[in-house]
């Protein structure tokens, strides 16, 4: 269950005698690792108690769409930006008539609409209305949106009858959870990762630095241990904890991480640059504290390595991906960078929103365009990046893997 530590697990009620068994999904999502809020429509709650879900889950339950104290009325869309996954348990055959039609009337059905992460369902009806044509019609077209649909199992049901319409066991759909961060698309591959900021030393307790937080890279670190990928991650001071999946390298300076990553990169599949580098260094950094004694003091800086083209000009460099934090001109700015630095790709946002962010949006930029990547949790967004970077290593056309952000 080591594919669900840390994930984010957004589990959506509807109102089925099934709903009973979603106290025990809650608490074996838990225990494999995920983080776990929930949503309840108004006929699951006839159910289960909102109570017993807060109780099992540690967090506060959602009911209403429009709710004033979540997020400044705006709850619907924290929540489809948080989520890793979407999982509907149970999934009644009125629920997924109404997603098959695209209606946001309620709280559930609005963030799956507004949600960049997949979405799961796990049916729950009787016999006669699973086997129904407009309820296979509609599974069918759900389907063939990428909406995974989980069972159901066959059985005795609630009402006496006996076949298939009964959902999936807690255990059974907690496996199914963890298949959505085990595809294992990265299998074999070897990634170097930098992280963070850099600090360049004015002298022994003063530095020059920015706000990265590194939360972006840890996310690509850690979702491509998941598929599978032999991660190294180099990183700047981060106060951020990795898997043990994962070789880190800590490093502080500039020329600290180009020897690092030098060191390192020789013989991986894909580098992806996304350490906020510092660009310029203090010419002498000063061996003892500098003194306050005069009203102005002068600092010559000089130019750090630019770590990204160097990789890019290796004889044999490997798939290189960069980052681009820009505050204007987004597209413009990062296309620029993109030809300058001779990258593979490269995936810009905006500077002012994503420092210290557990939430980013994106654009994911080509020599063959740019395109936008729905916003989303760092982790959702992380494994959408990683597959397009997968399916460049693969030769497929760009417009087929940005199919995944789902726009």
């Amino acid at each position: 269950m080591l594919s669900l530590t840390n994930k984010q697990v957004l589990l959506g009620m509807t109102g089925g005698i099934a709903a009973y068994k979603c106290a025990e999904l809650t608490r074996l999502l838990i225990r494999a690792g995920a983080r776990v809020r929930v949503v309840m429509t108004r006929s699951a709650c006839e159910f289960i108690t909102p109570l017993t879900m807060q109780a099992l889950s540690g967090n506060r339950v959602h009911r209403e769409l429009l709710d004033v104290d979540a997020e400044a009325g705006m709850g619907h869309i924290e929540l489809a930006r948080w989520a890793d996954l979407v999982l509907v348990a149970p999934a009644t055959a009125d629920f997924l008539a109404r997603m098959r039609l695209g209606q946001a009337d309620d709280l559930l059905t609005t963030l799956i609409l507004a949600t960049p992460a997949p979405v799961a369902v796990a049916p729950a009806m009787n016999q006669m209305m699973w086997a129904d044509p407009g309820t296979q019609d509609n599974l069918s077209v759900l389907s063939g949106r990428g909406i995974r649909i989980l069972g159901p199992d066959s059985g005795e049901q609630a009402c006496g009858d006996t076949g298939p319409g009964r959902m999936l066991e807690p255990g059974a759909l907690v496996r199914a959870c963890a298949d959505f961060f085990a595809a294992g698309y990265l299998a074999g591959k070897a990634l170097v990762i930098t992280a963070g900021p850099t600090r360049e030393a004015l002298d022994p307790v003063r530095f020059l630095s920015n706000h990265s937080s590194g939360k972006m890279a840890y996310a690509l670190a850690a979702e491509a241990a998941h598929a599978g990928a032999r991660v190294t991650l180099v990183s700047g001071p981060v106060k951020l904890e990795c898997s043990d999946l994962i070789e880190r390298i800590d490093v502080v300076s500039a020329e600290e991480m180009r020897a690092a990553v030098l060191a390192t990169v020789k013989g991986a599949d894909v580098f992806i640059g996304v350490a906020a580098v510092a660009d310029y260094r203090p010419e002498n950094a000063a061996p003892v504290k500098l003194k306050k004694d005069a009203e102005r003091m002068q600092v010559t800086l000089v130019r750090n390595p630019d770590i990204i083209s160097e990789v890019a000009a290796l004889p044999s460099p490997p798939l290189v991906v960069g980052f681009a934090a820009e505050t204007e001109n987004l597209v413009e700015n990062a296309m620029a960078k993109l030809l300058k630095k001779k990258l593979d790709l490269l995936f810009a946002n905006d500077a002012t929103a994503t420092f210290d962010s557990d939430t980013v949006s994106a654009t994911a930029i080509s020599n063959e365009g740019a395109q936008a990547i729905k916003p989303g949790s760092k982790t959702a967004v992380a494994r959408i990046m990683l597959q397009l970077i997968s399916n460049r290593l693969s030769n497929r056309e760009p417009a087929e893997s940005l199919s995944m952000a789902r726009n």
